[in-house]
């Protein structure tokens, strides 16, 4: 039997599950979703890297969907509701292969029943706009993480991203993390400054999730994990899903991006811009350039440093697919998953292993959190704290 052999037997009991995918993000913004023109029960793979026949070649038996919306979003709240809302159509659409997943109880139920758990995480605390009771809210209809920041620092966190303001978290943010705590809402450090990222851990008593980040040590990039962070993770009892975005994942892309970057201010334009003229400007760099192409073995790379940093106790997958521009050779889209599976049983992982980074490692996590919530709720009740109270 080969490798990718083995790897495709192995998902079909421990499937992959993914922390995080941003097909919602990617339906709002292609067709302001509408389901029908995508249709994710066809093969979508000319507009999407995420469709339900790919998942199923995939190997995936759950996912995190990310409710995430744009940090200068007019009203951030009311965009992630209809975030929300996206994944409900698409569950109710498709209940024959989406099953809803709010504990670990039900991502057993899904996997026994052959189903890929659909659960949801919100990327960045702007959409809690600075309320406790907006992320109770959250909670209650059906998100499980919260990503702390996005690319921007909230009022009340830095992002890896952005200028330093807080230091890590302030006061409120330090009641953010105690109140996710207290409902079973997972602590998501992706995204967020190392000081956030060492705050967090130092605050939270349940384990904490980082949902799509890398090693730090294997490409130096504010988004990945410093390794005295992953030292942490084992007594904490979270999990760093590894994601496969090129530009977190190669050194080599990290320094391309930030060429291009500057070669668009050079010209005049803001790097994000496409329109027609900045994206002739960026094509001729290109060409001048070739854009550096991450491997599935640049991937196998930083599971190898995290676990031996981590230990495999505390290791998962978090693609960040249908959020990223451009995915690695052999990790094109959702089905590439026995790719990474099969380089990692080459590199002498064993089935035990590959079975607590697919899915033993993420069901537990979550299951840690409930358990941690249920006896915080017999001994605390919610918090009614606002920012101004506690930051002034």
């Amino acid at each position: 039997m080969t490798s990718l052999e083995s790897a495709r037997e192995l998902l079909r009991e421990f499937p992959v599950a993914d922390g995080h995918n941003d097909l919602p993000w990617a339906l709002r913004e292609q067709v302001r979703y509408d389901l029908d023109t995508r249709d994710v029960a066809a093969d979508q793979s000319a507009h999407l890297h995420t469709d339900i026949p790919r998942l199923r070649q995939g190997g995936v038996g759950a996912q995190y969907w990310s409710v995430y919306v744009r940090t200068d979003s007019p009203d951030p709240v009311a965009a992630t509701l209809e975030q929300i809302d996206c994944v409900r159509q698409l569950l109710a659409r498709h209940p024959e292969d989406l099953r809803p997943a709010l504990t670990a109880a039900d991502m057993e139920a899904a996997r026994g029943e052959g189903r890929i758990a659909s659960l949801m995480g919100a990327e960045g605390g702007h959409s809690i706009a600075n309320s406790l009771g907006t992320l109770r809210g959250l909670y209650g209809l059906g998100v499980r993480y919260l990503t702390l920041t996005h690319n921007d620092n909230v009022d009340w966190a830095d992002s890896a991203t952005d200028a330093p303001r807080a230091g890590g978290l302030t006061a409120f943010g330090r009641e953010v993390v105690r109140e996710m705590n207290r409902v079973g809402m997972l602590v998501d450090l992706s995204h967020v400054a190392a000081t956030t990222m060492r705050d967090a851990l130092d605050t939270s008593t349940a384990p904490v999730v980082f949902s799509h980040s890398s090693a730090r040590a294997v490409c130096d990039h504010p988004r990945n994990i410093p390794d005295d962070v992953l030292e942490r993770l084992p007594a904490n009892g979270g999990v760093a899903m590894v994601t496969f975005v090129p530009k977190f994942v190669l050194q080599a892309a990290v320094d391309w991006t930030a060429a291009a970057d500057e070669n668009m201010r050079a010209h005049g334009f803001h790097h994000l811009d496409t329109t027609a003229e900045a994206m002739k400007v960026h094509r001729a760099f290109e060409e001048r350039r070739p854009r550096p192409v991450a491997t599935v073995a640049t991937v196998a790379d930083h599971l190898d440093h995290m676990r031996e940093v981590a230990g495999i106790d505390h290791l998962g997958i978090g693609g960040d697919y249908d959020g990223t521009a451009f995915t690695p050779d052999g990790l094109d889209d959702v089905s590439g998953y026995p790719n990474l599976l099969a380089e990692l049983l080459d590199r002498g992982w064993s089935k035990a292993d590959l079975a607590k980074l697919t899915w033993k490692n993420a069901v537990r996590v979550l299951g840690a959190a409930e358990d941690v919530a249920r006896g915080l709720q017999a001994t605390r009740p919610a918090s009614n704290a606002t920012i101004e109270s506690l930051d002034g």
